[in-house]
């Protein structure tokens, strides 16, 4: 294998960092419904919010995973409002009756976030300015990006590059730093910093919204959105202001100009040192004046502790900074300072004078902090608790501070407050217990659910009062409540693949991929669980039937009395069973009776049953039911016809034209949509008051030529429909239609209805129904562009470059383009108060074009282009009005989750069925050869695959006694099966994922394949007395006691944390998994490794025992000491207990730090050494050593009997095993150093590779060529590929390749080698992904097409694709290998560009378009 491909699978969720700002919105825009100008109308809305002390306006909520950067909007649902059921998690509090995150736009950008600040803009709550965000990426690149209404995403409005030969004299000669750029903002918006290379601070001046260039004042006449930008930059280097180690700074509050306040240490120490050199760190307070680019020296104060680490800025009208250290607290300004002591380390300066201490003993190194009130911060620690830092303060002297426990929440790696009631903690862990100390009457309850949420967002909060003249009222009480979560699975330190508990035995292909799971370790501390992550649904089966031949289902519903009270009706809709299961055959139609059992009650009913069924659903609020088939429809009433109608003749005339067969149908209460198959369409319409249906054939499409390839009905539901707001007389219209739908509310739900139709040529046309006037206009809906408007609003800029891609592409491109059309429509939208539509579209390549619809208000020029343009189009000047959809867009959804089949010509079965409740989820599911449920989350899709069942022709929901919001599903094979979601995975991830809480810390996972069980390493922190621990740190060959009689009586009785380890064997199931047996390893200090092997014993059997190496660490002056334990696990028949017992111990000499089982044998990597051990059924006897000269052995793989060996520092080294002379020896090694974390082998047929990540998050793959003369004979291992993952890869694990010929129906032979193995691996941000050979043919058209996207496609931010993937070394000598790893990330952009572009790009690169993108 000379060349690869990386791509990635799931990508991270653990948090790095989190702002919040207005960036979507300004503070006068109403922050409840942002871009809702109809919510403007009502002027006094927002203000009396205000006065009643609520809410007020929300920022937004921008967090960064890795490289993925997320902008969510703060819903909240007041008391007493309309409850759209999905925001009322935590109980009314504060007037608040909940509140949710909702995803604005999601990037996976060319870089990792190193740090994130807000600019935010002068001016309070009516401030019509928004903020921008201001990112920085490694080393020295700045982007700063603002919120762009027209586009609905984000845009860069600055880019700040300091790397490079120009500012190399930066970096003072050094090439590694210990952390990427740090930025921070001016509180009042003047300017921002960003300290790069240690040592510079770059300024960033904003423009000043008084000298706004005259194009913003234009803006801010038409009502368009300013946002907050920079206007120029230069460098301080604070080496000349006599800083040598920053460790940070903060922009402080009520200074005329900007005051950066620095935090630094003059000289460095160390732990071993404190005792003669301790308080070394000082504060430099420095006025920056951005028109002089002169930093002026105000004030600055000295010995502070070596242990201070962060700045936190005082808001006014205090003012000052607090620095937080790992045993104090300081508060400092100009005029006053006070101290707290947090435990018993905590000491002054000159150790005269005592610190005020706090009422309990705390560690505050590595905490997160944020403002609540103007006098309160809520400081994150460590451990997951939360404290309030309450400044005690006289006008704007501060007296002292006072430190609370609130709560325990989750360990936290960055904290936001969101306005005034909200704040967000992020985090690389996932969530433990919410529980709370506040007064037994405001105690909210927090079920299970909630404490066991994955990721923890916006808790809210509130204040309590308390008495002004107590004693205690500096102490404020707040309430907290969980609102809302964001799933993390992050870190992922080791996983294992194993068997579903519901795999299937007899499947194969892909399908057999769905019968796997992942199970990894996540988690720290009381955070640890078990994340199960399976890349595919796999429904919980209730009944299985044999149905040959089926083409279609449905259900339908029947009552025969209707209640006519709104609220009765409404209720009983969200809840009521389903009546008829109806089942299209090929020349038949069957239906079922859905009570207790579905019995066939297809002689006994009046439904057409002679013919297959197109489509069938409900009409008239329930009342009725219409079946549709080939040549006409029936209306019943339950069982009984009530009508009879027939589309273009009676049904007995076999001999018509395939103009009267009815290709795709499409019903929203009272309509019926109807595809011919000559492409002309016609509509059903109903009347409820007598429950009888017309035919009609819409007027625009009585003369029409255009031939119709898809068409839909749209239904805008709701009280408040949302595509009314896109209309030009948006504020004319609500009045009215809402006076209008109140009055027959009863009949059927309030709402819009239209019709979207997509011609052969490609274009898009959106109608209203009933007039079918055109609203809505798009030419080439077919080649997917990013953004959709009306054709009315013009887009000169864009036509001209179509036109020169038109003609460089040439006629082959055009044939191609004509042949592509859109095979099925559908648009959506989904229950929730702020949810918008979707707009989807299926290609004949099985391409699904995804859409979201925003609102876009432009400039008023506008309306004379529409004029101008009007006449010109089809439907004629007359029905161009005021009505047309003129502000209403679509913004491209990616869905490179989602692998696209071909779609065959013949089937014309409907692949979309939309679900309002199939287990609380809704969204629709696509069925075809590739299954898949697109689910919807805070208006994001979640795709997941269904692969267990191979190829689905028919989808429906089941509501029924026994199937509880189910669902039906039938299979290609002819199985129909009655099912149900999982309740106990959560879908709102990449992945659906099922989380274990194990209270410890999880360490390493296997699997034991013979008994499907889980052998996992947890450790549980517990408390110590401390002469207990000191007594246990004995040197057993010198049998030395460390004396502690130097200790005082209280601290010999204080308690410390020591970790315990332990083996739990899991079993999975169903619900909660099963601890089967577990070994607590009382007297061990840590665990490192566990495997499990074939040992031969004496006997020559085989039996599988579990090998686990531990490691006593006793500190700096006992060596390092180590065990060997075998277990074996056997299952006792009678009660499926499973019993765990030791078969073997033995102390080895240094710490065990890796095992490996090769060919019958354990190897243990002990120390410096790695011994090859034989198990006699008694004793472990050493048969092999190697002495290869590592310093500690990180990890061990093998492939036959060959062993690669990982170094902490000296790379990696490559040995084989002879049995014959029970030999171990070295073939070859990297000479380079190299701080390995994981390796693997690499399987190409008859190739093999080796490969290793780093500490510097690269991957490279190495290969083994004695013949080769650079391989100085076969010492050296030669380098074959390197790229940076951008994450620290944990592990590796080779799985085998399916053979191309089982994935690919129909498709070209490709190189059909079936010894191949990719390489799954998971890194500590959360994501997971594979890295798999490739041959070099698809190799090189990739890469050659990977080049030429990088000019092609505009990246976010302005990051270059092709830097992010070089190889970093940090500053050591490194030879760059070469690029043989081709980028998929990269790759999946292809599907995004339109068509037209496609074909430029692809004819460019030299291939055909596509060719080799499912590779």
């Amino acid at each position: 294998m000379s060349y690869a491909a990386y791509k990635m699978m799931h990508w991270p969720t653990t948090i790095d960092t989190c702002v919040s700002g207005f960036v979507t919105h300004s503070r006068s825009e109403s922050a409840q419904a942002p871009q809702l100008h109809t919510d403007d109308l009502d002027s006094d809305w927002p203000s009396r919010r205000r006065r009643g002390g609520g809410v007020g306006p929300t920022p937004n909520l921008i967090v960064a995973s890795g490289n993925v950067l997320e902008l969510y909007v703060v819903r909240v649902q007041e008391e007493g409002a309309r409850s759209s059921g999905e925001l009322n998690r935590g109980g009314v509090m504060d007037g608040v009756a909940g509140a949710s995150l909702e995803l604005v736009c999601h990037y996976r950008l060319h870089g990792n976030v190193e740090s994130m600040g807000v600019l935010s803009v002068e001016g309070g709550d009516d401030s019509r300015r928004r903020d921008s965000i201001i990112i920085a990426f490694k080393d020295a690149k700045i982007s700063v990006l603002e919120f762009d209404d027209s586009i609905h995403g984000l845009r860069t409005s600055s880019m700040h590059c300091f790397e490079g030969p120009d500012w190399r004299h930066l970096k003072r000669g050094r090439e590694s730093f210990a952390r990427g750029p740090l930025v921070k903002v001016d509180p009042q918006g003047r300017c921002g910093g960003v300290l790069v290379y240690d040592l510079q601070m770059i300024i960033l001046k904003a423009a000043q919204a008084g000298s706004a260039l005259v194009q913003d004042e234009d803006a801010f006449s038409s009502g368009a959105a300013i946002s907050a930008h920079i206007a120029s930059s230069y460098i301080i280097n604070l080496r000349d202001l006599d800083m040598k180690h920053v460790k940070d700074f903060i922009f402080v509050h009520d200074y005329i100009e900007p005051v950066v306040v620095v935090l630094h240490e003059r000289e460095l120490t160390w732990a071993g040192r404190v005792v003669w050199k301790h308080h070394t760190c000082m504060i430099s307070a420095l006025s920056i004046s951005t028109t002089l680019k002169q930093p002026t020296l105000i004030w600055s104060i000295g010995n502070l502790p070596h242990d201070a680490y962060k700045l936190l800025a005082v808001p006014s009208p205090i003012g000052g900074v607090l620095v937080i250290g790992a045993n104090t607290i300081h508060y400092h300004s100009e005029s006053a300072s006070c101290a707290l002591a947090l435990n018993s380390y905590a000491a002054s300066a000159d150790s005269s004078q005592e610190l005020p201490r706090a009422t309990f003993s705390v560690e505050l190194d590595a905490a997160s902090a944020t403002w609540l009130l103007k006098d309160v911060a809520l400081l994150s620690t460590k451990t997951g608790e939360l404290l309030l830092l309450t400044l005690v303060y006289d006008g704007r002297v501060v007296q002292r501070l006072d430190l609370s426990k609130s709560k325990a929440s989750v360990l936290t790696s960055d904290i936001a407050t969101l306005g005034n009631s909200f704040f967000f903690l992020g985090k690389s862990e996932e969530v433990g217990d919410i529980e709370g100390d506040v007064p037994s009457a405001k105690r909210l309850k927090v079920s299970s659910s909630d404490a066991l949420q994955d990721m923890v967002s916006g808790e809210e909060l509130s204040l309590y009062s308390s008495a002004p003249n107590n004693a205690e009222s500096s102490q404020k009480t707040f309430s907290f409540t969980v609102r809302d979560s964001l799933t993390n699975v992050g870190p992922l330190k080791d996983f294992a693949y194993g068997l579903r508990i519901n795999a299937d035995a007899n499947a194969s292909g892909i399908s057999k991929q769905s019968n796997y799971e992942l199970v990894c370790c996540s988690g720290h501390g009381k955070n640890g669980a078990l994340c199960v992550l399976q890349q595919s649904i796999r429904p919980e089966m209730i009944t299985e039937v044999e149905l040959p031949g089926c083409k279609g289902i449905w259900t339908v519903y029947h009552k025969n009395a209707r209640s006519h009270s709104v609220d009765s009706l409404k209720m009983a809709l969200d809840d009521e069973y389903h009546a008829y299961l109806i089942i299209s055959m090929e020349a038949r139609t069957m239906v079922l009776e859905t009570a207790d059992h579905l019995t066939e009650v297809t002689e006994s009913v009046d439904y057409f049953v002679q013919g297959r069924t197109i489509a069938a659903g409900n009409l008239f609020g329930r009342r009725r039911v219409v079946q549709v088939f080939e040549r006409g429809a029936r209306i019943l009433d339950g069982s009984f016809m009530t009508q009879d109608l027939s589309f273009g003749g009676s049904s007995s005339e076999t001999s018509r034209s395939e103009s009267s067969t009815v290709m795709h149908v499409s019903i929203v209460d009272p309509y019926v949509l109807v595809r011919m198959a000559d492409g002309s369409i016609q509509i059903l319409v109903g009347d409820p008051s007598s429950c009888m249906v017309s035919v009609n054939t819409p007027s625009a499409f009585q003369s029409s030529t255009k031939s119709v390839s898809a068409c839909t009905l749209y239904h805008d539901k709701g009280p408040e429909p949302w595509l009314r707001k896109t209309s030009t007389d948006a504020w004319l219209s609500t009045g009215i239609s809402e006076a209008i739908d109140g009055a027959d509310s009863g009949a059927h739900e309030q709402g819009d209805i239209y019709c979207v139709v997509c011609y052969e040529t490609g274009a898009l046309e959106i109608f209203d129904v009933p007039n079918f006037n055109s609203v809505f206009f798009v030419d080439k809906f077919v080649s997917g562009k990013t953004h959709l408007l009306d054709t009315c609003m013009g887009e000169p800029a864009k036509d001209m470059m179509k036109g020169m891609n038109e003609e460089v592409a040439g006629a082959g491109r055009k044939e191609s383009t004509q042949n592509m059309k859109v095979v099925e429509l559908a648009m959506l939208r989904w229950s929730g108060r702020h949810s918008r539509p979707f707009l989807f579209g299926i290609l004949t390549d099985g391409t699904i074009l995804c859409y979201h619809a925003y609102l876009f208000e432009g400039p008023d020029g506008t309306s004379k282009l529409e004029d101008s343009v009007s006449a010109q189009n089809s439907v004629g000047a007359s029905s161009i009005s005021a009505s047309r959809l003129r502000n209403l867009r679509f913004v491209r959804i990616p869905l490179d989750t989602y692998t696209r089949e071909e779609t065959s010509s013949e089937t014309s079965c409907q692949r979309i069925t939309t679900f309002k409740n199939i287990s609380g989820y809704q969204g629709f599911f696509l069925s075809g050869s590739r299954p898949a449920w697109f689910m919807v989350f805070r208006e994001r899709l979640r795709v997941h695959p269904q692969l267990c069942d191979g190829s689905i022709v028919a989808f429906t929901v089941l509501h029924t006694v026994n199937c509880n919001h189910g669902l039906i599903y039938v299979t290609s094979q002819g199985n129909l099966k009655i099912c149900q979601l999982s309740s106990i995975s959560s879908y709102d991830n990449y992945w659906p994922v099922q989380k274990i809480p194990l209270k410890g810390t999880p360490h390493q996972v296997t699997y034991f394949a013979e008994r499907n069980l889980y052998p996992l390493i947890v450790s549980v922190p517990v408390q110590k007395p401390v002469n207990q621990v000191l007594s246990s740190l004995v040197d057993q060959e010198v049998g030395h006691q460390i004396e502690n009689h130097n200790l005082s009586s209280d601290e010999i009785h204080r308690t410390y944390s020591v970790d315990e380890f332990e083996v739990r064997i899991l079993e999975p199931s169903n619900g909660p998994w099963q601890v089967k047996g577990y070994n607590p390893n009382a007297n061990c200090r840590k665990c490192v490794d566990c495997t499990n092997g074939y040992i031969n014993t004496s006997t020559k059997e085989n039996e599988t025992l579990l090998a686990v190496g531990t490691a006593y660490v006793q500190g700096e002056d006992v060596a390092g000491r180590g065990r060997i334990l075998l277990f074996s696990v056997v299952k006792n028949p009678e009660n499926s207990q499973i019993l765990v017992s030791e078969v073997y111990s033995k102390e080895l000499k240094g710490a065990i730090s890796a095992l490996a089982s090769l060919q019958g044998h354990l190897l243990i990597a002990s120390g410096p050494k790695i011994i090859l051990h034989k198990w006699t059924g008694t004793e472990l006897t050493g048969v092999a050593f190697s002495d290869a000269p590592p310093l500690y052995v990180v990890s061990l793989n093998i492939v036959k009997n060959f062993i690669l060996l990982g170094d902490i520092h000296k790379s990696i080294y490559f040995l084989s095993w002879k049995e014959q002379g029970a030999q171990l020896s070295l073939l070859a090694k990297d000479f380079g150093s190299l701080d390995c974390f994981s390796t693997e082998f690499l399987i190409d047929g008859s190739t093999l590779s080796l490969v290793v990540s780093d500490e510097q998050k690269n991957v490279q793959i190495f290969y083994y060529a004695p013949k080769m003369s650079e391989s100085w004979k076969g010492q050296k291992l030669l380098s074959r590929a390197e790229f940076h993952v951008g994450a620290l890869v944990t592990k590796f694990m080779r799985l085998q390749m399916l053979s191309p010929s089982l994935d690919r129906s129909g498709a070209a032979p490709v190189s059909d080698k079936t010894n191949r193995f990719a390489l799954l691996f998971a890194t500590l941000d959360g994501s997971i992904g594979c890295i798999a050979p490739l041959d070099e043919l698809t190799f090189r058209r990739l890469q050659s097409l990977q080049k030429k996207l990088v000019d092609a496609v505009p990246h976010v931010a302005g990051l270059n694709p092709k830097s992010f993937r070089q190889f970093r070394s940090d500053g050591k000598a490194h030879r760059p290998g070469p690029e043989s790893i081709v980028d998929c990330e990269m790759l999946s952009y292809y599907e995004m560009i339109p068509l037209e572009e496609q074909f430029f790009v692809s004819l460019e690169a030299g291939s055909t378009a596509g060719s080799d993108i499912g590779a």
